[in-house]
């Protein structure tokens, strides 16, 4: 795991100064080694920082060259099967001076060109340039884990793992950007290519570009997409099962592989819980587990199930306790994530990685695991809502939208309504929205005339290829709030802290079983959900432990809002200079939680964008 930045021009670059000063504002993401490189013609400068995982020698160093010194690569992530590319470009005559997966993907793509990324296992970000063809050659995994920024202008691109990278250019604008701004409220992050920088773009998960240094010119290609679903598949739910086991059990063994300590991070439910269990069946030794609890938050408090889990496994087990004073870390996380971020279990995933890096420089999670098999609550309720959907009348819907609409922002049901009074098919937009239309105009008029396709139609359109309900949800979370929010949650509260966060569950061939071959009715249906993943762990784990229990990774925000952090967030909300909310909705907003109303998380998204736009100096669109 590592922070890169690079720049590339039509022209010599003068200012080299830059490059290493942009490197080194991502100093947590790499403190173990830093380095830079420039090519002969000055038109292509390369930095990085190292934090150390595999080959910890020199020899491992980056920026990386091939052994016939015409590519240089800077990579940040991990090839897990790197391994056994090393053999099989072993065998066609490659040779290899160190034991790094860099080095071996420097030689994958002497071997392959662009090709090479159909033969990676791993989470990767990564800029390769290539002397012969005078291009800079970027890319990024299949489901997003490592970050990748862009700005292209004027016959230059510059790329870094953290937008805070590419902010250090004096000359960069700091524009909202309203589209981008528009998906923010309504969803709580910022998806796919877009940036809520103007200018900025984050280069898609499985996607890849090439600038052409002769040119200036930029192109992009999706690389990879998700499998379609096989509807002729002939196994029964056993054998499944048996597949499922054996498959995760290797992504499991193939991530634990490192030069420095791993652990796992252990919520208590079924996804870490059962990354635990297969680590522990494949670890010669005890592993290290670490989770964080809420007592006396019920629901919020996975602490017991975490225990239970790690006893019954034996493993070395930390439990940090969360505390409401943790309001005052929310400066210091707005500016680590580069775009605001709506999460409020931003502030639990940064206090156990730090708990985490302590002991271990690498932990496995459980990311992935409902977007896959089919986990969130909100499936299950879709489900429902189909049948009651098909039932309705067009006047019977447009009357529940018209009545919901006029429902106070926070009470709870509101949004159920906008979804029922929705096409079918619209309907999916609402599953998971903060601010609907009507009420991300009357926050930010500015958003009212906006030229764009909605955030709605956005996530809609996510899982279009879907052929079924659940199909179409699962893939539009997969595509859009799982690398927009979960995997950048992780990947800037864990490297904040300077540790290597990996995911089991979004091994490829994990992805290919969920997608291609595991059927609707093992996945989501109206009254369970995730049940092929639970039968799993009902096979590895304690009986004791409740599998069918409502679970989630998040801030009880709604009692914490009672007292410092309620407080905190209004302060930040209403005495804000900024400029870009009317303040009435603010306070209308503030006055229907204080009286019950449901509207914690969403005055956290708010607060945590003013945050941010304060840290980073932000302009208002002229």
């Amino acid at each position: 795991m590592c922070g890169i930045v690079g720049v590339a021009s039509t022209a010599p670059i003068h200012d080299r100064g830059l490059i290493v000063a942009q490197r080194d504002t991502m100093y947590h993401r790499g403190p173990d080694d830093a380095g830079v490189w420039w090519s002969p013609d000055g038109k292509v400068g390369l930095a990085h920082r190292r934090l150390a995982i595999i080959d910890l020698s020199p020899a491992g160093r980056q920026p990386m060259a091939d052994s016939a010194g015409e590519l240089e690569i800077i990579l940040n992530g991990e090839i897990y099967n790197y391994r056994e590319l090393r053999d099989e470009l072993r065998a066609r005559a490659h040779q290899f001076r160190t034991n790094s997966d860099t080095e071996v993907l420097l030689e994958a793509y002497r071997e392959w060109g662009t090709s090479c990324l159909d033969h990676l296992l791993g989470m990767f970000a990564f800029g390769l340039y290539d002397s012969r063809k005078g291009t800079v050659f970027l890319a990024r995994d299949r489901a997003g884990e490592k970050p990748l920024f862009y700005r292209h202008a004027k016959g230059e691109l510059s790329f870094a793992s953290e937008l805070k990278g590419l902010l250090r250019d004096p000359k960069a604008p700091r524009n909202l950007n309203l589209v981008a701004l528009n998906h923010y409220l309504a969803y709580g992050y910022v998806p796919s290519s877009l940036c809520i920088l103007d200018g900025f773009h984050k280069l898609p998960a499985a996607h890849a570009l090439e600038f052409d240094t002769t040119t200036g010119s930029v192109r992009t290609w999706s690389y990879w997409d998700l499998p379609e679903f096989a509807a002729t598949t002939d196994s029964t739910s056993d054998e499944l099962l048996d597949q499922l086991d054996e498959i995760l059990e290797r992504a499991v063994r193939m991530q634990l592989v490192a030069d420095v300590p791993v652990g796992v991070l252990l919520s208590g439910g079924v996804d870490s819980s059962i990354v635990t269990a297969l680590a522990a069946r494949a670890s010669p030794s005890a592993i290290k587990t670490f989770t964080i609890s809420f007592p006396g938050h019920g629901a919020f408090d996975e602490g017991p199930y975490a225990r239970l889990v790690a006893s019954h496994f034996g493993t070395d087990h930390c439990d940090l306790v969360a505390e409401p004073a943790t309001v005052g870390l929310l400066p210091q996380l707005a500016q680590q994530y580069d775009e605001p971020i709506g999460d409020s279990s931003m502030v639990p995933t940064y206090l156990v990685t730090k708990l985490v890096r302590e002991q271990c420089t690498v932990a496995l999670g459980g990311d992935g695991g409902d977007e896959l098999f089919g986990g969130y609550t909100q499936y299950s309720l879709m489900l429902k809502q189909r049948r009651i959907h098909r039932m309705l009348p067009a006047f019977g819907r447009r009357a529940i939208r018209t009545v919901a609409g006029r429902l106070p922002v926070g009470v709870r049901g509101r949004t159920y309504g906008l979804s029922l009074g929705s096409g079918e098919r619209d309907s999916l937009a609402f599953a998971s929205l903060y601010f609907d239309s009507k009420t991300r105009a009357r926050l930010v008029p500015a958003l009212e005339n906006i030229e764009s396709s909605s955030p709605e139609q956005f996530k809609t359109n996510a899982g279009a290829a879907g052929v079924s309900l659940v199909q179409q949800m699962t893939r539009s979370d997969f595509m859009t709030y799982l690398p927009d929010d979960i995997l950048v949650k992780v990947d800037r509260a864990s490297m904040l802290n300077s540790l290597e966060v990996r995911a089991p569950f979004l091994d490829k061939s994990v992805i290919t079983f969920a997608f291609s071959r595991l059927p609707d009715d093992l996945r989501a249906r109206r009254d369970s959900r995730k049940i092929l993943l639970r039968r799993l762990g009902a096979r590895l784990l304690p009986k004791q432990l409740d599998l069918a229990r409502k679970q989630g990774f998040s801030l009880p925000l709604g009692a914490w809002f009672k007292g410092e952090w309620g407080t905190y967030m209004e302060k930040v909300l209403l005495e804000s200079n900024s400029g870009l909310f009317d303040k009435n909705v603010i306070t209308e907003l503030v006055a229907a939680q204080r009286r019950g109303l449901s509207n914690a998380q969403r005055l956290f998204n708010l607060a945590i964008l003013e945050l941010w736009m304060t840290a980073y100096k932000v302009s208002l669109p002229q």
